[in-house]
């Protein structure tokens, strides 16, 4: 890797042109890193639910043409000016989310939201000179989450890397960049529900599911799938789920059914929907005097959380969570260790595998609900 160090490298990507419209295998130049960013070369990728949800450009301030992706593993393949604890060779999953390591927030033992790598899904340049590092004779491709992973090659900030063991295969840990960890930290960092505890996890989609394998990792003696896809229930089994909920099936809130389930509610509850009638719900049935809701789905911008103010005053705890508290770089490897000492299984979320090629066939399977995660291989 070290001859093409400092040169523009051409490779292949899959470009999105426009709002909903298949992706398109393209040669894209990559550009050298500059100074605190890598470029690293993707063999893995994953296709989570936000790149759907931004290529759709559904109530989002559309960046067209742009290079989506964000749960990855790959090789750093170069480092620019001012990069010191990764070189080429190493093996690593890059983030959406990073660690500068010098703000209040990463200076903080309860904060992961770094002031300067935090999210930014409308920025589709780099942040030290807001240009992009991907380019087609000349016209700019925008990048997605500082991250585009449909891509053989890719620039990111230094601090939105994580370095990895390199003994972790790279296709199975690479879908722990975004949403798997994202539930695991919701309920094992942010909801800590003790051994023998009851769960409640609504919304069993693979965010979901990674929050039950985190109620089953910290011991839960009972967790509780909430969905309205009653077809979700028996996958669900695999991930230690114990008991279902669909809350069309009744004539009440459903937090109101949780609570006769449980005699007066749950101890813990993690909301993994977004929907603001679920996360009501998540709030309103655990237990009073010592249940914790914890948030993870993002709402729509103008819903509005309402419940009475007893629930606070009963002390009922509703705390919220963004990438499951996990701070990316410090704390990821250590999730990546977790799997390696077969604590944590991955292979369960892993439901299909396509070529680059086929990239567009992972979305298909996520627009139709087929499966959990699809992995794309860069090397066809």
């Amino acid at each position: 890797m070290a001859s093409t160090a400092g040169k523009v490298i051409k490779c292949r990507a899959a470009v999105a042109w426009e709002a909903g419209k298949p992706l398109v295998i393209e040669e894209v130049e990559v550009a050298p890193p500059q100074a605190m960013e890598v470029r690293l070369k993707i063999l893995y990728t994953s296709l989570c639910h936000t790149d759907v949800y931004f290529w759709e450009a559904k109530g989002q301030t559309p960046v067209f043409p742009r290079i989506f992706g964000h749960e990855a593993g790959g090789v750093v393949e170069s480092v620019g000016e001012g990069v010191t604890d990764l070189a080429p060779g190493d093996h690593v999953l890059p983030v959406f989310t990073g660690e500068c390591k010098e703000c209040a927030h990463c200076r903080s033992e309860e904060s992961n939201m770094c002031d300067l790598l935090r999210i930014n899904t409308d920025r589709g340049v780099m942040i030290s000179d807001g240009k992009t590092r991907f380019s087609i004779n000349g016209k700019p491709i925008y990048h997605f989450v500082g991250t585009s992973t449909f891509s053989e090659y890719t620039v990111v900030h230094v601090g939105c890397v994580a370095q990895i063991n390199p003994l972790a295969p790279l296709d199975k840990v690479c879908v722990l960049s975004c949403g798997i960890s994202t539930g695991l930290g919701a309920t094992l960092n942010v909801a800590k529900p003790r051994k023998g505890s009851t769960v409640a996890i609504f919304g069993l989609g693979a965010v979901g599911l990674s929050a039950a394998e985190g109620a089953r990792l910290a011991g839960a003696s009972r967790i509780i799938g909430v969905d309205l896809n009653s077809r979700r229930f028996e996958e669900a089994k695999k991930f230690g789920v114990t008991d279902f909920v669909n809350p069309s099936e009744y004539n009440k809130p459903v937090q109101e059914v949780l609570a006769e389930m449980t005699n007066g509610g749950v101890d813990r509850s993690v909301e993994c929907t977004g929907n603001i009638n679920a996360m009501i719900s998540a709030f309103e049935c655990v237990h009073d005097g010592w249940g914790v809701a914890v948030l993870v789905g993002v709402p729509h911008k103008d819903a509005v959380f309402k419940t009475p103010p007893v629930n606070f005053l009963n002390e009922k705890t509703l705390k919220g969570t963004f990438f499951g508290n996990y701070k990316p770089r410090s704390d990821l490897p250590s999730v990546v260790e977790k799997y390696m000492n077969k604590e944590l299984e991955l292979e369960k979320f892993i439901t299909h595998t396509v070529s680059f090629s086929e990239i567009n066939k992972a979305f298909e399977y996520m627009l139709t609900g087929e499966g959990l995660r699809c992995i794309i291989r860069m090397a066809d």
